[in-house]
């Protein structure tokens, strides 16, 4: 292990004599491990009143820095030859020490994040190359920070690592505080700080997949093929989307696509699903909020989506859901690009391009005055309408193989065929679950599959949510005499089968019986039919 002693610590022992000399030389003397040797070094210089700028040692290696302008490496030898264990001196250009400092400030330089090492009354001790951009034409070097920072010193002084929310030189950075800890007293902090810019494209990471979002956009129909078109032409417009359609059709996909070919496609893109937030959280969320804005408010304040999200992208899916008081303040922010956070009296600016997303219908909503008709005609500039999947029947075999691929490598299995009967099966189904469901059922086909093939029994087993259609269930509902069972054994076959031949005539086709029996049937046992 290294040790670094300045002279001062061998003052007590050996009596050093200083002169006023400018030449210095830095030398490495190796020599046997033992004990005493550094100080037997020390007296042989102290004996020609040589001044010792600073030691440091190792195990076989003292390092020495002298004012001196006489001696040179012949005449240390020849001083140190008769000290037992001492093997070889040589000149170096730079101590141990400085080497390391080197190396420790060019790898501070490539940090871009601003670095900061404060002392306990606040006194920037040292900081790297990023931090000092920051303070054009000034060495922030040997001042407060808190000239900068809009933070009491006291409170970056704590005991434990934290993070918190901070202006430097009014500028919005997360500051991760580590302290440094002296005999159990926080003598300083170093403190990172991170611009929530940089914050919000790590967030964005976490939240974004690999796939490039429009060829995940699977089918050749002509109803696929405009929302293609559209994603490609709304993408370079910097101008509000909406995103209209049943659930499980893909709006989210669509809006990834919309950021991805887009100009702010190096920007974070975030997504906030307003549905499934309770109200009070979902305005913090958006906007941020400000230190004590709340009862449970994070001592720091935290930054929302929109400061996060600066300079790309925010997905806003259910907008439907937000409250009219959460409208108001989303209408204005759009309007101006300004906003303020809860608790807050700045105004902050973002350059945020917002598309939105829900699954209901909006001229209901705002006769029903549950949305502001001045909002949506301000998220409505530009409008993808997504055809539910029973509109595009000719992309399901697309799909069911593309899933298939999907489902055999993510549960390590061998990828199975699937039987026409099968695939005519899935084709038929009406899917109101829409292609995550399709998903789903694939997924479950692919992992319950023991076979090299998919058959159709196999998917009526999925589909309907049972193995079998028969007594079973006859028996749990007390059936009382043969007529009874016999209709309610009708009505279960029905219920079964019809979603998945979703037609008088597919389903007499499939049971072999005429297609005006079936419709009796239905109307009998009042199933609702597909218009």
């Amino acid at each position: 292990m290294a040790l670094t002693l300045k002279l001062a610590d061998f003052c007590a022992v050996i009596p050093v004599l200083h002169c006023n000399i400018n030449v210095t030389m830095k030398v490495k003397i190796e020599s046997r491990d033992r004990v005493g040797i550094s100080q037997e070094i020390l007296a042989k210089f102290a004996s020609k009143a040589w001044n010792v700028k600073s030691i440091e040692v190792e195990s076989q290696f003292t390092y020495v820095h002298l004012d001196n302008e006489t001696a040179d490496v012949e005449t240390l030898l020849k001083l140190l030859s008769d000290i037992d264990g001492i093997k070889n001196c040589i000149e170096i250009s730079e101590m141990p020490a400085e080497v390391r400092e080197k190396h420790v400030q060019a790898l501070l330089a490539k940090i871009s994040d601003p670095i900061l090492d404060i002392d306990d009354q606040g006194k920037i001790l040292a900081c790297n190359r990023a931090a000092q951009l920051l303070v054009t034409g000034d060495n922030i070097t040997k001042q407060n920070i808190g000239k900068f920072i809009d933070v009491n010193v006291k409170d970056l002084l704590q005991k434990s690592e934290f993070s918190i929310a901070v202006n430097f030189l009014s500028r919005p950075f997360i500051a991760d505080i580590n302290p440094v800890i002296t005999n159990n007293i926080t003598t300083g902090a170093v403190i990172y700080l991170k611009s929530v810019k940089k914050l919000g494209r790590q967030l964005s990471l976490v939240q974004e997949t690999k796939d490039d979002a429009l060829n995940a956009i699977i089918g050749n129909s002509p109803a696929i093929k405009l929302i293609i078109a559209q994603i490609q032409r709304f993408a370079d417009l910097d101008l509000p989307v909406l995103i209209t359609g049943e659930t499980g059709t893909g709006k989210e996909l669509v809006a990834r696509a919309l950021h991805q070919l887009s100009p702010r496609n190096a920007n974070p893109f975030l997504s906030l699903n307003c549905a499934a937030i309770p109200e009070p959280l979902l305005e913090s969320e958006l906007f941020g909020y400000e230190s004590g804005a709340f009862t449970g408010a994070k001592r720091s304040g935290k930054p929302g989506l929109i400061e996060l999200a600066d300079g790309g992208t925010i997905f806003l899916d259910e907008i439907a859901e937000m409250s009219n008081y959460l409208q108001a303040k989303l209408l204005r922010f759009l309007q101006d690009l300004t906003y303020r956070k809860v608790g807050g009296t700045k105004e902050l600016n973002a350059n945020v391009k917002i598309i939105t997303a829900s699954h209901q219908n909006f001229n209901e909503l705002i006769i029903n005055k549950t949305f502001r008709e001045d909002l949506y005609y301000r998220i409505n500039v530009l409008k993808i309408q997504l055809p539910p999947l029973s509109e595009r029947k000719s992309d399901i075999e697309i799909l069911t193989h593309h899933f298939i691929v999907r489902a055999a490598q993510q549960l390590s299995h061998a990828m199975p065929s699937i039987e026409q009967e099968a695939m005519n099966l899935l084709v038929n189904f009406d899917w109101p679950g829409n292609i995550r469901q399709l998903e789903n059922t694939i997924f479950k086909l692919v992992a319950m599959c023991d076979e090299n093939s998919i058959s159709a029994e196999d998917v009526l087993q999925v589909v309907s949510g049972n193995e079998t259609i028969g007594v079973g269930n006859l028996v749990e509902n007390e059936i009382q005499d043969w007529n009874s069972a016999q209709a309610e054994f009708e009505k279960q076959l029905l219920v079964k089968l019809y979603p998945m031949y979703p037609s008088t005539r597919k389903l007499a086709d499939r049971l072999n019986v005429s297609h005006n029996k079936i419709a009796m049937k239905l109307r009998a046992y009042n199933i609702k039919t597909y218009s």
